[in-house]
């Protein structure tokens, strides 16, 4: 999912600065440009472990920009891969066909997973419209 990242410029001396706003207090840095990216999702995977926090929705970037505390910088819009994201789990009761269950639990045998961890990984895929890995 995209986020905004705020980009505080770095020199010849002094790393890039990065603030997540919708994740108060993640911060990261990375000396190269192309480093941003990889340093904001470990940032956030940081963030997030374990922690019993729900995953905001992004903020729009326009509602950012108007912010007086992010100004003499850059915006970066990265996509944070939120099933990357280790949060803590809740066990829920579902009701599911036998059929389906079965198919499901073959599915997640064959490609080494949990019955837990696809239907997390498919949700996601389908709320976000990924394409099933």
């Amino acid at each position: 999912m995209l986020y905004p990242a705020y980009i505080h410029l770095g020199d010849e001396e002094h790393a890039h600065g990065v603030t997540i706003p919708d994740f108060p207090g993640c911060f990261s840095a990375a000396d190269e440009w192309a480093d941003l990216p990889r340093m904001i999702q470990e940032a956030a995977e940081v963030y997030f472990d374990g922690e019993d926090i729900p995953v905001p929705a992004p903020t729009s970037l326009e509602k950012l920009a108007a912010n007086p505390d992010y100004q003499g910088g850059v915006w970066l819009l990265v996509d944070i891969d939120l099933a990357k994201l280790k949060v803590k789990a809740r066990r829920v009761n579902i009701t599911l066909s036998e059929k389906l269950l079965y198919e499901i639990d073959e599915y997640a045998e064959q490609n080494h997973m949990s019955r837990s961890g696809l239907l997390a990984q498919a949700a996601d895929q389908f709320i976000h419209r990924k394409p099933l890995a």
